[in-house]
């Protein structure tokens, strides 16, 4: 498997002259790196106008390797080769690296890049990439995978110290300015010769290790995946994709090379294949943490939420929902100030809420509901935070189980609670910070044993447990809660707001059809229809334009298989589709809610005309779009069964909007999408 790494942008506040002027002073060796032992120029060339250079090195690299893997390989050193180009006209250096060592065993190549920044000539901006590919080494792949790694991610933490420590002995020599380049007259003297030296005899070795600045650490990414082609097709991006690495350790913390690296690499993943909204920085990081900074399952997990969150329209959830009057009077949660670190604060008085009636009251899919607006409220909250405190990314919740008891233990009841658990699990990975559980009671234990499974283990480590009163004592409340700030019921001076509770009225009850009939409504409340799309048979809808000057918008989503989208015009109306037949006799078509407009006696170019070019939408795209219209008529959008060539799959290809239930099929497609209609007033 193919290993790689991507920095973020590392910012030096220094003109690129200076910056490559504290760069040379690393060669022939560097003090700063005991592992960079030497190096030897192998090609030197230089333009006429001097202002292109271009050096190639041979380095030699002493690695820190048990030494009964160095005896194995028969190696004490390990040579790479430095190509750097430096344009002065353009005020860049690009350097590509590889290994001479082992070439034919472990494939590493790496690119660096120093620029201008975009937004400040007088600054210096620094981007390196690099990958791995093992392919085998005496039967110590995983050794050396990990030697590398861990010397690669420590050379990455070294780099940007050590061009900072060549600043500094610059400036205290009296360097503070180096002419930038300009074009002058030609040299009456000779053209610099280019100076070959003989390549020394190559010395069979271990190791992964690169010079200074290059082959930089290595985490995994695609299986499959290719090593960088190019300098510019690894480095050059547009500002919008790239992170700043000042910008992630103030807003986003700490993170290890490796961490950035996976940050950047999804981050950058999501804006090449996903067409919706592209989640915040601190939400891709929430998921990477989930999965301990494994991409492939990050990115599983955070694309499922983002079709979740888009199905049941949850960014909008805290604009939307009301909560019922009952969860007002009876559900005994609510937000109260914050913890010490500066984390919002929700209370939950579990032992005071009768499960059963609100369960009863407004069933599950309510609750579930009002949970999720809570998890909502805490994001934002997190954000509000962060403006006061530094780098919030999670709340903390106190959960007070005085009176809870056997009733609490109603089956229907753990049932929602266990749901409740399962989605916010899913949806909201690393957002809490710390679960404190207070006055847990004798069962307890049994309700732990129900809920514990489904909770992920990084959560559980979050949990602070105590029993009767022992949470007033040292190591207690007072260790995360300010004094001032606990509440009354728990022996504080602070009036808490969050409901006390008690028994829901029976005669709030709702019978189970009621009930049913109410979750059915709230979790079809969307914007998007369904529709079935057969090979042979596109799903078209009818749109009537008025106003010539009105537009069209789309939005759908295709998470398997290929769809053709296309947009036609007509003069006339099409004829309203037929009924099926069979639906009067209580069959069901298996062609569902699929709908076919374009009569097939019409003749394209005569009948009715193409107004977009076709687009072919490939699985997992999310599309939107828009079309002016030019004329008044009947508009018609089409989604087309795109057929793969036979020899490509012997199963045929289903599309499904993100939005849809994944039902598979071999002959069907089902695609979920929403259009509207803005007239000329609308941008008025």
């Amino acid at each position: 498997m193919v290993q790689k790494y991507q920095s973020p942008v590392r910012v030096y506040k220094h003109p690129f002259e200076l910056v490559m002027a504290a760069y040379e002073r690393r060669f022939p060796t560097c003090h700063l790196i005991p592992m960079f032992v030497d190096s030897d120029v192998i090609i030197e060339e230089t333009s006429e106008d001097r202002s292109f250079h271009k050096i190639e090195r041979r380095c030699k690299l002493d690695v820190d390797a048990p030494r009964l893997l160095k005896r194995i390989a028969g190696v004490d050193y390990v040579y790479f080769i430095q190509k750097n180009s430096l344009n002065h006209r353009e005020r860049t250096l690009h350097i590509e690296s590889h290994n001479e060592t082992f070439s034919n065993r472990v494939i590493i190549h790496e690119l660096c890049c120093y620029s201008v920044h975009p937004e400040n000539e007088e600054w210096t901006c620094f981007e390196q990439s690099a990958s791995l590919d093992i392919k085998s080494f005496f039967g110590f792949e995983s050794t050396v995978e990990k030697i590398a790694m861990k010397q690669y991610a420590s050379s990455i933490k070294k780099g940007k110290e050590i061009i900072e420590y060549y600043l500094r002995e610059l400036e205290e020599e009296g360097l503070t300015c180096v002419p930038r380049w300009s074009p002058c007259p030609p040299s009456p003297t000779k053209p610099v010769v280019p100076l070959v030296i003989p390549a020394l005899p190559i010395t069979p070795t271990i190791s992964i290790e690169a010079p200074p600045e290059s082959v930089n650490e290595i985490q995994g990414c695609k299986e499959g995946s290719s090593p960088p082609g190019s300098l510019n097709d690894a480095l050059v991006a547009s500002p919008d994709d790239k992170l700043d690495a000042d910008y992630i350790k103030r807003y986003l913390g700490d993170l290890t090379p490796l961490q950035e690296s996976c940050l950047i690499r999804l981050r950058h993943w999501l804006q090449e294949t996903h067409k919706g909204k592209i989640p915040k920085d601190e939400h891709i990081l929430r998921f990477l943490r989930a999965r301990d900074f494994n991409i492939d399952k990050a990115r599983e997990i955070l694309c499922q939420s983002l079709t979740w969150r888009k199905q049941h329209q949850v960014d909008y959830l805290l604009d939307t929902w009301s909560s019922p009057q009952v969860l007002h009077d009876y559900y005994t949660g609510g937000w109260h100030h914050h913890d010490k670190d500066g984390r919002p604060l929700y209370i939950l008085r579990l032992g005071h809420m009768d499960t059963k009636g609100l369960v009863r009251a407004l069933g599950e899919e309510s609750l579930l509901r009002h949970v999720l607006s809570i998890n909502e409220e805490g994001l934002r909250r997190c954000e509000e935070n962060t403006k006061v405190f530094i780098l919030l990314c999670c709340w903390t919740c106190l959960v007070d189980l005085e009176g809870l008891n056997m009733r609490h233990l109603w089956r229907p009841g753990v049932k929602a609670l266990l749901r409740i658990i399962e989605v916010v699990e899913a949806n909201y990975p690393e957002t809490l910070g710390r679960l404190l559980i207070l006055r847990a009671p004798r069962v307890f234990p049994v309700l732990w044993t129900l809920v514990s499974p489904f909770i992920d283990e990084n959560t559980r480590k979050k949990f602070l447990i105590y029993a009767g009163n022992d949470y007033q004592g040292p190591g207690g409340l007072v260790d995360y809660i300010d004094k001032e700030i606990i509440p009354d019921f728990l022996g504080g001076e602070c009036m808490c707001e969050v409901p006390e509770g008690g028994l829901v009225p029976k005669s709030l009850y709702r019978t189970a059809e009621e009930l049913e009939n109410d979750e059915i409504r709230l979790w079809t409340e969307t914007i998007y229809q369904s529709a079935s799309i057969f090979k042979g048979a596109p799903h078209e809808l009818l749109i009537e334009i008025i106003d010539a000057s009105s537009v069209i918008t789309w939005d759908f989503d295709v998470c398997k298989g290929d769809v053709i989208f296309n947009i036609y015009h007509s003069k006339r109306a099409p004829q309203p589709p037929r009924k099926d037949p069979l639906a009067t006799h209580g069959i069901t078509s298996p062609a569902g809610n699929n709908v076919q407009l374009i009569d097939k006696s019409w003749l394209l170019g005569q009948d009715y005309s193409m107004v977009e070019s076709p687009l072919t939408c490939k699985e997992g795209e999310s599309v939107q779009g828009s079309h002016v219209t030019r004329w008044p008529g009947f508009y018609i959008l089409q989604w087309k069964f795109h057929s793969m060539p036979a020899c490509a799959t012997t199963n045929l290809p289903r599309v499904d909007d993100v939005l849809a239930t994944l039902q598979v099929s071999s002959h069907k497609c089902k695609v979920m999408y929403y259009t509207e209609v803005l007239g000329s007033e609308d941008f008025r």
